[in-house]
């Protein structure tokens, strides 16, 4: 069954409920027959909304007709589930005053929730299981908490997730009452063109309030309360009049991106009936804008409550289109901006400025301006954002004085800018997401989590696991973490195929997150070259035989699943998977093609052949996705993703060029089969070892240097736990040592490869440093620093190319010279000095290290 025993403990292991004794069963359908769904007839539009949507959810499990219920219970005895916030309904504030439950412990929280049964609470009706929130969105959760235990997965709809209808279906509810740890956490639908837009127009006649029903559904379910929506050419409030309503009936919060102030769409700047006038630019167009971001809050309150419809207001200035503010801006302008803005929130909504949710984003130059001192009012939110490619720049350092706004972290699943786009598929490890979210909760950015997701697909993976681990950082510790896809395959595919679908997933995560498919060509990786006994495929060979392997166990397991899960697993699984293998291929074969023709040699021809192949294979694939269901999903894969020369997109799908051989060429060995040889063994004198194999270590008076499995590019990583923590001293004793066995003495080198990370200390300027220690045998410590600055422009710096580098290859490498070595045994022992480092793989030589992309394969 898919709501079986190993679901269930992945949904506690999801949100960070145990399934112990402290739950109370509960029956949702019985002989075929659902509970009722009783709430209030006051009940606030989202609590009324959730109640709906449980109504149905009860329908996709039963086969059943579900009842929902306004006020007293129907008269046939069933089930009993009622919805309320305390303190907002009727029903429950009764049953509170008449001494059966009690909501002492919801006062006061922010979307927390408990579910209680009570005995007899109403005439006639024996118990009622009382979902109780201590607010709306509390209901909201508590509600689409008990839709995932039963078997309705979030994606239900946006990945065509299949409900397994079941006649019985009894519930294990934990009694204890739950709350989010991150207060803001959403997604930000970003670069959506072509993709979601053409899709949209396809679908609903536009990016409307017909698809955000389904994108703000998916958000809660979620238990995601905040989103950035579409920007690029869109104006969410315009372009459909319904949105901004529908969102705040819902039950979200609405903001704008890091670069569109005071709920104004960039794009309203330049369309619509009070469009703004003049350039974007304070120093010159002060009132102007100041009348434009004036609309915004007006919109904001035009729901007519006092209140408003519930934003997160963004504050502060970028130049217009997402672009740099002029050079030379002066910091006392911004601070002169940020101020004036607060004036009108204050003068519009009639309240103090502190009282309405503001955030200022510290993106690419703005984080620039804080370094360097600008001030911003404490209850603001300050949103530190990553490089764009998922190292995060800044964080407030240990102990830092709290801020009553706090702090926040803007990340990216998805990129448009240098030193490449990257839009096409997933490549985002959910263990390298895991490792700088956590850094940042232990850092104390607990105020809001915000992910660029691109389309939203092929997303799915990586947000999921995001949005669960804001909803409780701290019960995503390392086992939870390893633990998770198999509990995501649980959950979305059944407990029979867990274990095999989420080794696929890791994999693919791991293999596609080494480089992103835009920056891959029949240049990426070396071959081996060409022998007498055949082709040595190197590197790149190994790299497609495992995109190989992986396809193959993929498609075992897509032969063994239900017609009905045939769709959610194309989308999941087997499109990203076969897509990307394909890819590999494609460009394994023009890089044969292209050697092999180089010296005329005729099994060019053989790999010319395989190019055109995988071609034409990538937009068959394409056309799959795009019509499978109906044509469901038809233009969401339209993302042109092979050939750049630039960092931007080709304007079009472009096969790599190929040569034939042919002129002098006998026809009969124009079509040669190529023969394949075997991989060059790893030279003597280098040896290399997964950093998850190391011999020995100690914790001294820091942190503990522990392995996260499939972290980076090989094997895993390990990573001192705690993070947050300041920098330790090569005295604290803080080490991992790895046991080296060389077979030749010469000069000898360490090269480490670590995951690319930021000083987010701010340490020396320009970006700062990471530094980590490093000894051979008894010598002396020596220290070694990774120094990148993330740049979207110019690579006009050392810092900014090593930046460039990095992120592309997916890999910081650090080489120490360390003197002689003889052959034998070795230690080399890595000592912690700063945070945030993540070791993958060291190499050991006494000779040249033959070049490679992954670095030398282990002996273990």
């Amino acid at each position: 069954m898919l709501a079986g025993s190993a679901m269930l403990a992945g949904m506690a292991s999801r949100s960070g409920v145990a399934m112990a004794a402290n739950t109370v069963a509960f029956p949702m359908v019985v002989k075929g027959t659902p509970a009722t769904v009783l709430i209030d007839t006051a009940a606030d539009p989202a609590v009324q909304n959730v109640a709906a949507s449980f109504k149905a959810d009860l329908e996709r499990v039963s086969g059943g007709s579900a009842l929902l219920l306004q006020d007293r219970p129907g008269t046939d005895r069933r089930p009993l589930v009622i919805i309320g916030v305390a303190g907002q309904s009727a029903i429950i504030d009764r049953l509170v005053a008449d001494g059966r439950l009690s909501t002492d412990d919801l006062k006061g929280r922010w979307e927390a929730y408990r579910r209680v049964v009570v005995r007899n609470p109403l005439p006639g009706v024996p118990s009622a299981l009382v979902v109780i929130g201590s607010d709306r969105r509390g209901a909201i959760y508590g509600t689409y908490d008990l839709s995932e235990r039963m078997g309705v997965s979030p994606w239900y709809w946006f990945a065509d997730v299949p409900v397994v209808q079941r006649r019985d279906v009894t519930l294990q509810v934990p009694r204890t009452l739950d709350e989010p740890k991150v207060r803001y956490r959403g997604f930000f639908i970003n670069d959506e063109d072509p993709c979601l837009s053409g899709w949209a127009r396809k679908a609903f006649g536009g990016v409307n309030a017909g698809m955000y029903a389904h994108v703000f559904e998916l958000l809660l379910r979620m238990k995601g309360n905040y989103l950035w929506p579409a920007m690029w050419g869109k104006a969410f409030a315009l372009d459909d009049p319904k949105n901004v309503a529908l969102a705040d009936s819902m039950g979200v919060v609405m903001g704008n991106s890091h670069h569109e102030p005071m709920l104004r769409a960039q794009g309203e700047w330049h369309r619509g009936a009070d469009r703004g006038e003049g350039p974007w630019d304070y120093a010159h167009n002060r009132e102007n804008l100041q009348k434009f971001w004036r609309g915004g809050i007006e919109r904001m309150m035009s729901k007519g409550d006092g209140r408003g419809y519930e934003s997160v207001v963004t504050i502060g200035m970028r130049g217009d289109g997402d672009e740099a503010m002029a050079e030379g801006t002066a910091i006392g302008l911004l601070e002169g901006v940020v101020r004036d803005q607060r004036r009108i929130i204050a003068d519009v909504t009639g309240r103090s400025a502190e009282q309405q949710p503001q955030m200022w984003a510290l993106y690419k130059e703005v984080q620039d301006y804080y370094d360097k001192g600008m001030t911003v009012p404490d209850d603001v939110i300050l949103l530190f954002a990553d490089d764009n490619w998922g190292q995060i720049r800044r964080l407030p350092p240990p102990g830092s004085p709290r801020r009553s706004g706090g702090y926040g972290v803007y990340y990216h699943f998805d990129y448009v800018g240098a030193p490449r786009n990257y839009k096409w598929t997933n490549t985002n490890q959910i263990e390298k997401v895991w490792q700088q979210m956590d850094l940042a909760y232990r850092r104390n950015a607990r105020a809001m989590w915000i992910v660029n997701v691109g389309d939203i697909k092929p997303m799915e993976y990586p947000l999921g696991f995001f949005l669960a681990m804001a909803w409780n950082p701290e019960a995503m510790q390392p086992a939870q973490l390893a633990a998770y896809p198999r509990d995501w395959a649980a959950a979305t595919f059944g407990p029979e195929f867990a274990e095999p679908i989420g080794q696929m997933v890791t994999a693919y995560s791991q293999y596609a997150a080494r480089r992103k498919p835009e920056l891959i060509d029949q240049n990426s990786f070396p071959l081996g070259g060409i022998a007498p006994e055949g082709l040595d495929g190197g590197e790149f060979g190994d790299m497609v035989a495992e995109w190989d392997a992986l396809e193959t166990r993929m498609l075992g397991v897509r032969d063994r699943l239900r017609a009905d899960q045939r769709s959610a697993y194309f989308q999941l699984l087997e499109f990203p998977i076969a897509a990307m293998a394909n890819l590999y291929r494609l460009y394994y074969a023009a890089a044969w093609n292209k050697l092999l023709a180089s010296r005329n040699d005729a099994r060019a021809n053989y790999f010319a052949d395989q190019v055109e192949r995988t071609f034409a294979k990538d937009a068959e694939l394409t056309r799959q996705y795009h019509s499978i269901n109906g044509g469901k999903w038809d233009g969401m894969m339209a993302q042109v993703h092979m050939s750049y020369v630039i960092w931007n997109d080709p304007t079009q799908q472009t096969m790599p060029s190929i040569t034939r051989v042919a002129g002098d060429t006998p026809a009969d060995r124009q079509k040669v089969t190529p023969r394949f040889a075997l991989r060059k063994p790893v030279p003597e004198g280098v040896v290399a070892i997964e950093a998850t194999a190391y011999a020995r270590m100690s914790r001294g008076s820091g942190p503990r240097w522990t392995r996260i499995p499939h972290l980076g590019r090989t094997d895993g990583a390990v990573v001192p736990l705690p993070q947050g923590l300041p920098p330790t001293r090569v005295e604290d004793g803080v080490w991992i040592e790895y046991d080296a066995a060389l077979t030749k003495e010469g000069a000898g080198t360490v090269t480490l490869y670590l995951a690319p990370t930021l000083d987010t200390l701010a340490r020396g300027g320009g970006g700062g440093s990471v530094r980590i220690g490093l000894s051979v045998d008894d010598g002396p410590a020596q220290i070694v620093a990774a120094h990148l600055e993330p740049t979207g422009g110019p690579e006009d710096t050392d810092g900014k190319k090593r930046w460039a580098r990095a992120v592309c290859d997916n890999v910081i490498e650090l080489r120490a010279d360390v003197g002689p070595l003889t052959a034998g045994r070795h230690r080399i022992r890595i000592w912690r000095i700063d945070d945030n480092v993540v070791l993958q793989k060291l190499v050991v030589a006494t000779a040249p290290v033959p070049p490679s992309y992954l670095g030398p394969v282990s002996a273990g």
